[in-house]
């Protein structure tokens, strides 16, 4: 039997780009890109080597990474006949969105007098804290101790009701609470911590009033519409909603099919991609919608998370930044990190390195693995690393935020560093990202992470550069790049946490 295909991605032998100097490698990735797509396999080996069957499944240049489907055992073959290219995994990367809670270990099932295994449970409902209407969809988890993840959890059905099996016992240390993100319900996520539950409780979620003051509104504000006009915004995500009132998206494309203004849908990641770039970019004004920081921005939208599906691949992700590079971007948002396997990816560290070099400033959120270390992408050289704080206040008493309290706390010492925020010394800067309010597909709702500071300091990047003409005309090369780095340091204010936690600080 013929072993499994695999797929790989075909890099230069250095830097994101084949060298002039080097026909050979030139010859070989423009090869390679007239068969993405169009030749037989067959037609490909009797070109670049008759005993190397593969297929190349995409190229995101003439001179740039393809990404191809072999045999595992060819790549000896490959890599014999053609040394002028690297041949790199194809790597997975998640959203930075803190994750939920969820229990570790079960404790719903105890033991009879016969041996007999039986279901201990009780059964609560979700209402809508202002309308006492039912809440589907609704994710609640109870810890009957929180230290081992013991308990039980489960979603609310049509009528809002769900089975928790906690064995009998009903003393909760923490109970959450996680309305749907998809489409957007304009509930806060709940936090109750020692409570007693009875049969047939009702637990009332408090609905989003979008003029309260949140960590991002009480770090930036209200903006102008016209604060961030002049700088592009790519946001390499899980797509936006395009039929959301308050957002209005210029353009970009879906890295995974390929197709350039199709589907920007957010589908299958709960909502992320809309709700990120709402921080940036939302349009709406209270009580009836939301207002990002630099709402005058051009916003373009680049999936890289395929539809139903969580793994974003480091081959699209590094295509959607070179889309955004070609397409004129100034800044670029990166909500996502964490390779499966951990460790580096030089492709993608090549694609950010490029962006360097044509003055596009790529922002990465640090990861949400409460206070590890900060994750790759985050961690490459030329990443704008973000870390996120909190601050007290900014979120209401018995929702999930409150969680999200930790020391060490600063100069202000309202401030904190989230609790589930990764920290280290390829910080660059800190933003708001506990119990942010923006937009989501069909509304709004509550998401807390690095998922969340990031966009909020490529917002304030957009305000600052805004303002800064000169620097926006410049040639897009790393000169640029350098001058706006410039211009956002001079615009960088301490919290009074130490640069492993908050790097420069927070742009303002």
């Amino acid at each position: 039997m013929a072993p499994a295909t695999r797929r790989y991605i075909l890099a230069p032998v250095q830097g994101f780009h084949a060298s002039a100097a080097n026909a050979r490698e030139m010859k070989l990735f423009a090869t390679l890109h007239q068969f993405s797509r169009k030749h037989t396999m067959q037609e490909l080996t009797s070109s670049i080597g008759p005993d190397i069957p593969m297929t190349v499944i995409d190229s995101i240049g003439e001179t740039k990474p393809k990404l191809i489907e072999c045999s595992p055992d060819d790549l000896p073959a490959l890599r014999a006949s053609h040394p002028s290219m690297r041949i790199l995994p194809v790597l997975y990367y998640q959203p930075a969105m803190k994750p939920r809670a969820a229990i570790r270990q079960a404790v719903g099932m105890a033991a009879t007098a016969t041996g007999a295994v039986a279901a201990t449970s009780i059964v609560v409902q979700v209402v809508h804290g202002a309308t006492n209407t039912p809440v589907a969809g609704v994710t609640v988890v109870g810890f009957t101790n929180f230290a081992t993840k013991a308990g039980g959890e489960g979603v609310t059905n049509a009528t809002g009701h769900v089975s928790l099996a906690l064995g009998g016992a009903t003393h909760v240390e923490r109970l959450y609470t996680y309305p749907p993100t998809d489409p957007g319900t304009g509930l806060w996520p709940g936090l109750q911590e020692n409570v007693t539950l009875h049969a047939n409780d009702v637990i009332h979620l408090l609905p989003v009033d979008l003029s309260y003051r949140d960590c991002v509104r009480y770090f930036y504000g209200a903006a102008d519409l016209a604060t961030g006009t002049g700088v592009t915004v790519g946001i390499v995500d899980a797509g936006v909603a395009l039929n959301h009132a308050d957002l209005h998206v210029a353009g970009g494309r879906n890295c995974v099919t390929g197709e350039k203004a199709a589907d920007f849908g957010d589908n299958g990641t709960e909502g992320h991609g809309t709700h990120v770039a709402g921080i940036v970019a939302a349009r709406g004004m209270p009580p009836h919608g939301i207002r990002g920081i630099a709402p005058g921005v051009s916003l373009r939208s680049y999936r890289v998370f395929p539809q139903g599906k969580s793994g974003a691949s480091n081959y699209d992700i590094a295509k959607a930044i070179d889309a955004g590079i070609s397409e004129g971007c100034t800044l670029l948002n990166l909500s996502l990190g964490g390779p499966q396997g951990g460790g580096s990816d030089p492709h993608l560290a090549d694609a950010i390195a490029a962006a360097h070099n044509a003055g596009v400033l790529v922002f990465v959120a640090n990861g949400n693995d409460s206070r590890e270390q900060v994750t790759f992408p985050a961690s490459a050289t030329f990443s704008q690393a973000v870390s996120a704080v909190g601050r007290k206040g900014t979120f209401p008493a018995d929702t999930e935020p409150v969680g999200d309290v930790l020391a060490p706390f600063g100069s202000d010492a309202e401030n904190f560093i989230a609790e589930f925020s990764n920290i280290g010394p390829e910080t660059d800067f800190t933003g708001p990202g506990v119990g942010v309010i923006s937009t989501l597909p069909g509304g709004y709702g509550i998401m807390s992470g690095t998922s969340m500071a990031t966009p909020a300091e490529v917002g304030a990047a957009a305000r600052v550069l805004a303002a800064q003409p000169a620097i926006l005309a410049m040639p897009a090369d790393a000169n640029r790049t350098v001058a706006m780095l410039a211009a956002l340091a001079a615009k960088t204010k301490s919290l009074g946490f130490t640069p492993t936690y908050e790097g420069k600080g927070m742009i303002v």
